[in-house]
């Protein structure tokens, strides 16, 4: 039975642009209910789960078009200019956004190189294009049906654009490399700052259904406003069978693995073997986990002397310095969230093998917490590549990296690929049956 979710935000005004009332499928929950007519500024919530599903804007294509320009010229500022530089003994070396990579590269880790540059420079930067690409093409008459695969991709990019983690990594380098030489700032760490900024403003200032029913041909979007209105006023059994595309979000009735009438991508009931592939993954990413505290990630030589260093060994050394509190941010970020991480990955498995009907709402944020906080693991990473391309002056003060900076990058992947590959929707196909909310509750 399908029924109406409940909105929070602006409130109700006579002369503001409505959204057409929508049947759609929570992503968290496989609620199948009606999003009504929304006016801009509001937010619609699942109303069993409390995922929100939609949240409409004022200006859905023109400020975030504005935003991802003013992103791409800052991105041209920061991978061209130097990011920082290093004085130690009369000696100068300069880093850029994709210097760190080269020198990886030179040392023989070119895994961990292309995991750098994909996750700094290449995703950020396709992320951008693309988007500019589908808002351009939206002035157009007809947009052309290429847009929809281009737009898929936006979202597909989003976990692997990891700026805003590399920039944190920059501090814990800064810090580092404070105690033995001179550490001057460029002007592309500034423009790093603002590309950060820019690009988390145009992801607030976008309505993602906006877009795909921009895309969507003018007489299907009649047809699916006129099954919204009529789904919002009576019962219908047959929602059941209906699919909710992965993809774009659009509802429609057809045979699981068929295209998507909207944006052509195979329509799927549920992921295919998601119990499975998440154990695999999670299972991996285990046993990589241990080769990835006991090898070195990096070798730090000071005269002439020093002795390779594992994760652990590097949060020892900043407590050492006295920097508590960055001892603990890399000690959260790549010790304690990989191991909370896999055991909250087993917990969601277990129960829904299981099929435990208890705390359904709570394993559903205990996902959603699992899903966004395993990429920050990446910050020991983006330090070593930083750290590697400055400090390189011989026998004075050099570093070099290890091969536990393959593992540890390998463990940070895997989880991540666990969290994308399992569905929470499975959680509450085998609980037991529940109560269905009968009506829509407002949420401050």
């Amino acid at each position: 039975m399908s029924t109406s979710v409940s909105l929070s935000g602006a409130a109700m005004a006579d002369a503001v642009t409505m959204t057409a009332p929508r049947l759609q499928e929570c992503p968290d929950c496989g609620q199948m209910q009606v999003v009504p007519a929304m006016p801009p500024a509001t937010r619609a919530v699942c109303l069993r789960c409390d995922a929100v599903l939609r949240h409409t804007r004022f200006h859905p294509f023109v400020l975030p078009a504005a935003l991802n320009l003013s992103a791409l010229i800052l991105f041209g500022v920061a991978g061209t200019l130097t990011v920082m530089s290093v004085t130690n003994a009369g000696q100068q070396r300069a880093a850029s956004l994709v210097s760190g990579p080269a020198e990886l590269e030179y040392y023989g880790l070119w895994e961990l190189s292309v995991v750098v540059l994909v996750t700094t420079f290449a995703a950020p930067l396709a992320r951008v294009l693309c988007m500019l690409t589908v808002l351009a093409g939206l002035r157009l008459h007809r947009p052309p049906a290429e847009l929809r695969a281009i737009y898929a991709w936006v979202e597909r990019l989003r976990p692997w654009s990891m700026i805003e983690i590399y920039m944190l990594g920059l501090y814990v380098a800064y810090v580092r490399l404070s105690a033995i030489a001179t550490v001057t700032i460029g002007p592309a760490l500034y423009a790093l700052g603002g590309l950060i900024g820019v690009m988390l403003l145009a992801d607030i200032a976008l309505d993602d259904q906006a877009v795909w029913e921009a895309m969507e041909p003018p007489n299907r979007r009649r047809r699916a406003v006129i099954r919204g209105l009529r789904l919002g006023t009576r019962p219908d059994t047959a929602c059941r069978r209906r699919l909710g595309c992965d993809t774009c979000g659009l509802v429609s009735r057809a045979a699981e693995g068929t295209p998507c009438p909207r944006c052509g991508y195979r329509l799927r009931d549920r992921k295919p073997k998601a119990i499975q592939r998440t154990w695999a993954y999670a299972i991996a990413a285990l046993m990589l986990y241990i080769p990835a505290n006991v090898y070195p990630v990096l070798t730090v030589i000071q005269l002439g002397s020093g002795e390779p260093s594992t994760i652990l060994g590097g949060v020892v050394e900043l407590v050492d310095y006295g920097m508590w509190p960055l001892a603990l941010l890399v000690f959260f970020a790549s010790v304690a969230v990989p191991v909370l991480k896999l055991i909250g990955l087993g917990v969601l498995l277990i129960s829904t093998q299981l099929g435990s009907p208890h705390g359904l709402r709570d394993r559903t944020v205990l996902y959603r917490v699992v899903d966004a906080i395993g990429r920050w693991s990446m910050i020991d990473i983006f330090m070593e590549s930083i750290l590697v391309a400055l400090v390189q002056f011989g026998t004075i003060a050099s570093v070099y990296p290890g091969p536990g900076a393959i593992a540890f990058s390998a463990v940070v992947i895997l989880t991540m690929f666990a969290a994308r590959s399992f569905d929470p929707r499975l959680m509450w196909d085998r609980a037991q049956p529940l109560a269905r909310p009968s009506a829509p509750t407002d949420t401050p």
